[in-house]
């Protein structure tokens, strides 16, 4: 058979997956599309040609790394060496711009997602050649083997979650034939011949009208054609829909000729609405075609389009999506076809969401961006931190043009891209049209099931690779979605007045308690629903109507909830212990125990066994099950809208919930889905894409480094000169194709309309979260995501779109900011929120608040009484919680106000690098004095919160300082040795760490000494004798360790580590000065003696300690270092950009103070022997006794003792009362 010479296998041609290929998921059922599912699979065609020119087209869906080409039946692949490693096999990567066989060299250009590669081989020249996008890269590979046994297969290697589809000729190549080649698959010849001949007189009948009257033939507009029940005009399309029906089931023709001839029709101009001709057509198939025949057909039409649209190149007027999604639009407007694409199709077969994406060009020239914005330009004034300057009146004049030029561009796409972005909210619209009732479900419901099963799909933990959503399509899915929900809410709002306008949208708290709106396995605040069931199911009567089924509660195990497994509920009641050991405790997540199944998904859903109080009869068995396994795939506008006195969604309104409709309860379900869809994975995509504004802001810098570096390059060197003028070309070639990338990335994701959506998204959550708040306990119900993209959508909106948008632009922006206060004020211990994540997250989200003054002043202005619990729950003793947050939230409110503690940076460290400059940590301080004011009315009024919350503080920083110390005494062992060593970097940052902790709780004790000093110094308060001797003793131990004159600390630090940069003498004996001082000098007479005393008594005190501070070495050191006098001394006096002259006098004032005190005591104290001190510290002499046991040690061991034990030191008997004890006289 000539036809096919050259070529061996079948005609049909697909990917080969019998041979063993494993790593790989096929996508599709014609067997053309695959995923990578490993580390780098392979796959070839079934069929391979030996001789001739052959060539078929990959269509790429994901720009990652990937090998396309050719190979021979004996390469042998695996997880590392694909297509064009092995001797045989060919191959092009437009990831990496490179060609392969065996060795690589530089190729082609680079792709991108939504790009085509045609892969041609000529086996008589022996050449193999590649394009891109219909535009040839030339020829990769010359002198292929040839001869016997040497046949070529079409084949590919992939990375994990890459994906491709091939087109062998099963479908019309996107690119027109490269003269003399053939396609892998022959197009079907015969029946293109016949259906075009159909469709011409398909045509002619639709142009030709009958006049009866006269009795002859006559033209016709067709554009208004209309099915009129001529019988002539019946038969004879029925006659050639008998032939032309079988063939419209066909890829290759419903491509070819079906879609070209739709898309003809609406190539005349006019609105989608002036195309009542497809319509007509659509009406004519649905009545002349099986109905078998019809969906295949829609589906395959359906299928095509949305491979136009995905894999069209972008042009500058985005001519080509546009002319897809109208024709798009057309199909969907046709109320039969759409409600059958809904059910079966858009969402089952294909994924529709890529209707609703933008592709971003790679590669700006092709795409016309260039006479788009002729003119380019980037921020090129940058502050010393690195940040854009917002001062614009250093702009130069020409500098002024260029950025509106730029501007001027950016605007044009951006109308440009508008249209196309109209037009997907239109196709929306159509999906959520709830008014065509006609024959069955209005769309809406319809959509509302698919789109929860979109959801659960992307929500599960093991989701299956093919059907995940990637996530920049979700990112264009929220923003359009938003849209058409919006056009829809404020609709109904015009309609009954009564109703919320979508301004004022939230979610109501009995959504997440009545089993209406299935939330999968998805975490909720209060743990898992199961859990929740039982422990508030009395609430859930009193307060919401909601009666649950015991039949439920009963069913604890996942594997109960699935519906074949009934009888196994004793058996898995009596194991469920062991199997939740077995898989580490990890009851909190279902989704790992139950099957893996979709088709059971709704494990939760009981939607009728919560019912309203009536009374019930008992239920069948049978009928049990049916109630519990009510899916989300079979709810109707009823179950959702409610009807006569049935409130749908809305079941069991909670008392605090005023009774007033917000909207249809089926845009609160879209909306709930829209909230979910942020959590899922839009928000990571969003700080994914900043990276290109990042990048933009490198390059203008080192640009404007170069240009610096050429204005001062001294004449006579050439080569200098020249080699820079190279630089400042390749940087400003990449900023010219950056900054247009960046126009289209701005104009996409991070316009100004986009900011609003994400703004109402963030508004949403906060009244969500507040309704939810006031229905007390059953707030538990509320899944996790809510209160995380409030705080996620805040910091995107903060840090993603801040460059080209302000914040404080957006309407009511104080006070939402404000309301997000309260949210995290009130939350962050909230004992209702279980999940240690979330309530992490809530932590870090308030304290990277406390850091900018602007968040700041927000949280300074919330209600009072709010205030001042947050307070007290930032006090509460730090052992039952993360406390290093807590604790960092606190030094925040107190930097700025502490004894030199005014730094941003510490003073032996450079400047800020500008990448860094925005981070939390690196924000001036703005100390808040009213939060400080609370604080210390606390800790004078709470009698019992002060020496808790000191005790906890001064544990913690016992532990923080001994683990520093601990550290470095290894790291200086390590660094000692002879032999190259290193040290793990992870030990120098949790020794690192350590050292910060401990610099903090001391700010801590500093902030509070300051400002309730009365806590330690006034005793008649029971705890303050023993919390002033536990401090002067830290503070002790602390100066001892670090002030010693060539001691391991001294010399840990100046190892200089990479890692330990934090680690030095300023930050840690700044702060214990600041408490000493606070102690010592800032008090009245009788605290200062008090204080001075304590200070004195404690053994461990040492004059030279504080000496050392204001650079006093001691005589004996200095003789002994004498030979080394360049070694600089640590002197308080050298920081005089960082300590105040006043703060410095005052630091004297107390070496000279405790010069005196400590001169006397020494005069006055009396040796104790040995027997006589306390056998626990060796310091004090023996002055307490012990009941009932009469052991003894001194009062300040056992009162710091009993503060966390309650047993003997020696016996472990617990202690009833401690007695005074003197020693008898001896005789």
């Amino acid at each position: 058979d000539q036809v096919a010479e050259g070529r061996l296998g079948p005609s049909a041609v697909v990917l080969d997956h019998t041979s063993g290929f494993e790593g790989l998921l096929l996508v599709d059922d014609d067997l053309l599309g695959v995923i990578g599912h490993s580390n780098f699979g392979s796959i070839r065609a079934t069929t391979c040609v030996y001789k001739g020119k052959w060539i078929y087209e990959v269509l790429i869906s994901s720009q990652g790394l990937m090998q396309i080409g050719w190979c021979t039946l004996n390469c042998r692949f695996n997880q590392e060496e694909g297509v064009g490693d092995t001797p045989d096999s060919y191959a092009y990567d437009g990831n990496r711009v490179r060609k392969w066989n065996v060795t690589t060299t530089n190729y082609g250009k680079s792709w991108a997602a939504g790009d085509i590669v045609s892969c041609l081989i000529d086996l008589d020249e022996g050449t193999i050649a590649f394009c891109l996008n219909g535009i040839s890269l030339g020829t990769a590979f010359d002198n292929i083997t040839r001869g016997a046994g040497m046949a070529y297969f079409p084949a590919i290697s992939l990375s994990f979650k890459e994906s491709v589809a091939f087109n062998f000729g099963s479908r019309p190549l996107r690119y027109p034939l490269v003269e003399g080649y053939r396609p892998l698959q022959d197009p079907p010849t015969a029946d293109l011949v016949k259906a075009r001949k159909l469709l011409g007189y398909l045509k002619n009948v639709i142009h030709i009208g009958i006049d009866v009257a006269e009795g002859k033939l006559v033209e016709k507009d067709t554009s208004m054609w209309q099915l009129q029940g001529e019988p002539t005009v019946l038969i004879t399309l029925a006659h050639i829909f008998n032939y032309f029906s079988p063939l419209m089931c066909k890829v290759y023709l419903v491509e070819d000729v079906l879609m070209t001839f739709l898309l003809s029709i609406l190539e005349r101009g006019g609105s989608v609405e002036a195309h009542p001709l497809i319509q007509q057509l659509l009406d004519l198939m649905w009545l002349l075609m099986e109905e078998y025949e019809v969906h295949e057909c829609l589906k395959q039409l359906l299928m095509s389009l949305l491979r136009a649209y995905r894999f069209s190149p972008i042009i500058p007027d985005l001519g080509l999506q546009i002319h897809y999604l109208r024709l798009t639009i057309a199909v969907l407007k046709h109320e039969k076809s759409r409600k059958y694409l809904l059910s079966n199709v858009l969402f089952d077969v294909l994924r529709s969401v890529v209707f609703f994406y933008i592709k971003s060009p790679l590669r700006v020239e092709e795409a016309g961006l260039q006479e788009l914005i002729p003119t380019t330009w980037w921020p090129n004034r940058f502050t010393k931190e690195g940040k854009e300057s917002k001062e614009v009146k250093e702009e130069s004049a020409e500098e002024r043009l260029r950025r509106r030029a730029y501007e001027r561009g950016c605007q044009r796409l951006k109308k440009r891209i508008e249209v196309v972005e109209g037009l997907q909210v239109q196709i929306l619209k159509l999906l959520l049209n709830n008014k065509d009732r006609g024959g069955g479900e209005a769309s809406r419901y319809i959509f509302l099931n698919k789109f929860r099963k979109f959801l659960q799909e992307n929500a599960s933990n093991r989701g299956n690779l093919t059907v995940l959503c990637p996530p920049e399509y979700m990112v264009c899915f929220l923003h359009r979605l938003i849209a058409a929900l919006r056009f829809f809410w404020d609709g109904h709002k015009a309609k009954s007045p009564a109703a919320l306008s979508s301004e004022e949208a939230y979610i109501p708290p009995q959504l997440f308690y009545n089993g209406k709106v299935d939330y999968f396995d998805l975490q909720r605040l209060g743990g898992l629903l199961s859990h929740l069931k039982k422990t508030l199911k009395d609430d859930l009567a009193a307060k919401a109507n909601v009666l649950i089924d015991p039949a439920e509660l009963q069913a604890v195990t996942m594997d109960d909830l699935d519906e074949d497994e009934e009888s196994a509920t004793s058996t898995a009641q009596s194991q469920r212990p062991s199997a939740a050991l077995a898989i580490g405790g990890a009851l909190a997540r279902p989704g790992w125990l139950s099957s893996p199944t979709l088709g059971r998904a709704n494990r939760f859903l009981s939607t009728a066994a919560v019912s309203l109080m009536n009374p019930r009869r008992p239920l069948g068995n049978l009928e049990k099950i049916k109630v519990r396994t009510l899916s989300v795939e079979q709810r109707t506008e009823e179950d959702i809208e409610g009807s006569h006195g049935n409130e749908g969604l809305l079941l069991g309104r909670p008392p605090e919930e005023p009774d007033q409709p917000i909207t249809e309860n089926s845009l609160l379900e879209v909306l709930d889905g829209i909230v979910m869809m942020y959590n899922l994975s839009v928000h990571q995509q969003l700080g994914k894409m900043v990276g290109v504004s990042d990048d933009v802001n490198e390059y203008a810098m080192a640009l404007k480094d170069t240009e610096e570096k050429i204005s001062r390059c001294p004449k006579r060197r050439r080569d200098i000169h020249e080699e820079l003028l190279k630089s400042q070309k390749v940087f400003s070639e990449k900023l010219n194709h950056l900054s247009r990338r960046l126009a289209w990335i701005n104009v996409t994701i991070y316009s100004k309309e986009k900011m609003q959506d994400i703004y109402w998204l963030l508004r949403v959550c906060i009244r969500t979260i507040e309704h939810g708040d006031r229905t007390g306990s059953l707030f538990a119900f509320m899944p996790e995501f809510y209160l995380s993209v409030a705080m996620n959508s805040y910091s995107a909106l903060k840090n993603y779109f801040s460059p080209v948008n302000s914040m404080e632009e957006l309407p009511g922006y104080e006070e939402t900011l404000m309301r997000l206060a309260a949210i995290l004020a009130k939350h962050f211990a909230d004992s209702r929120i279980v999940g240690t994540d979330i309530r992490d997250s809530l932590m870090q989200a308030l304290a990277s608040y406390v850091c900018y003054p602007h968040s700041l002043r927000a949280v300074e202005r919330i209600p009072e009484e709010q205030r001042i619990s947050m307070m007290k729950n930032l006090l509460a003793p730090y052992e039952q919680r993360p406390w290093a947050q807590t604790n960092w939230i606190l030094v925040r409110l107190w930097r700025g106000c502490g004894f030199g503690y005014r730094y941003t940076r510490l003073p032996h460290l450079l400047k800020t690098k500008p990448e860094d400059a925005s981070l939390p940590s690196l924000q001036k301080p703005c100390p808040s004095t009213l939060l400080q004011q609370h604080m210390a009315v606390l800790l004078r009024s709470d009698r019992d919160l002060a020496p808790s919350f000191l005790n906890s503080v001064l544990n913690q920083l016992n532990w923080a300082f001994s683990e520093f110390i601990g550290m470095i005494q290894e790291i200086q062992q390590a660094a000692e040795r002879l032999e190259r060593n290193f040290v793990d970097s992870r030990q120098l940052k949790v020794c690192a760490t350590c050292f910060d902790l401990s610099v903090s709780l001391l700010r801590v004790l500093e902030m509070t000494v300051t400002l309730a000093p009365e806590i330690f110094l006034d005793w008649n308060r029971p705890s303050s004798e023993l919390l002033l001797r536990r401090l002067a003793q830290l503070l002790n131990q602390v100066l001892n360790r670090v002030t010693a004159e060539r001691n391991l600390f001294d010399r840990v630090v100046n190892l200089r580590l990479p890692g330990l940069e934090s680690v030095d003498h300023y930050p840690i004996l700044v702060a214990v000065t600041g408490i000493l001082v606070r102690l010592l000098v800032d008090t009245d007479a009788q605290g200062a003696e008090r204080a001075t005393a304590v200070l004195l008594a404690d053994p461990c005190f040492q004059l030279r300690s504080i000496q050392y501070l204001l650079g006093h070495a001691e005589p004996s050191a200095l003789a002994a270092a004498a030979p080394a006098t360049d070694k600089r001394h640590f002197s308080l006096h050298t920081y005089t950009e960082y300590i105040s002259a006043e703060e410095l006098a005052k630091v004297d004032k107390m070496l000279s103070h405790l010069s005196e005190e400590s001169k006397q005591a020494a005069a006055t104290t009396l040796p104790t022997s040995e027997e006589d001190l306390c056998p626990i510290c060796y310091a004090h002499p023996i002055s307490a006794i012990f009941r009932p046991c009469s052991h003894k040690s001194c009062k300040a061991c056992i009162n710091q003792h009993l503060m966390n034990n309650k047993d003997c030191f020696f016996c472990k008997a617990t202690i009833t009362g401690v007695d005074d004890f003197t020693k008898p006289a001896s005789s």
